[in-house]
């Protein structure tokens, strides 16, 4: 797990924590704008660094994306928890699972076949950008922690985003997986950010 600042620290008054996905980096996001201050984190690995302080702000957002939704349930357990919104776009507490995350054939099959051809071909599915020479190996590691890490802790999410092009995490699978969380639908792919221009979009 590691982080840095896409704006900031500055001290805006305003921060939003982004756990990203896997293998796309902070692409999807670099258009949104606004003057809050961003901390972007990615790596899954392992969930052993600590964030920069964020009390500071005034006001704390989370969003997580992807694989970073479990990665930021099972981070925060046990951590005092400094955010006033948190929201989970598409992405399960569950990210290995049949009913409510990935099908375990098809993490399976990426997870084996995965090459510089098939992560461009995975990218452009999600409605990413291509990643210039990407380490596979540490990719391939970061799915196996995942699996490994298994299903999240309860997180305090206050919103949960699904789209329903999404080619990664079936939207069936996330209506399950956050029945008790107020959902918003948008007819985009797995990666839906190119649909806004700003934080405030992302986080409504």
């Amino acid at each position: 797990m590691r982080w840095r600042w896409l704006s900031g620290p500055d001290r805006a008054g305003q921060v939003v924590v982004l756990f990203g996905g896997w293998a796309a980096g902070a692409a999807p996001f670099r258009h949104l704008g606004d003057d809050r201050d961003i901390l972007f984190v990615e790596d899954w690995r392992d969930l052993d660094a600590e964030l920069p302080s964020l009390w500071g702000y005034e006001r704390r957002s989370l969003v997580a994306w992807s694989f970073g939704v479990a990665a930021y349930a099972h981070w925060q357990a046990g951590r005092a928890d400094p955010f006033h919104r948190r929201v989970a776009i598409c992405g399960s507490p569950n990210p290995v699972d049949r009913r409510l995350g990935i099908p375990p054939a098809i993490f399976t099959r990426t997870r084996d076949r995965l090459d510089e051809t098939t992560l461009a071909a995975f990218l452009d599915r999600a409605g990413a950008p291509p990643v210039a020479a990407p380490d596979t190996n540490a990719l391939r590691a970061e799915l196996d922690a995942v699996a490994a890490r298994g299903p999240a802790p309860v997180a305090a999410w206050d919103a949960a985003l699904i789209a329903t092009n999404d080619h990664v995490f079936p939207a069936p699978n996330l209506r399950r997986a956050f029945a008790d969380v107020p959902l918003r639908e948008v007819e985009a792919p797995h990666a839906p950010f190119r649909g806004w221009t700003s934080w405030d979009e992302v986080l409504a």
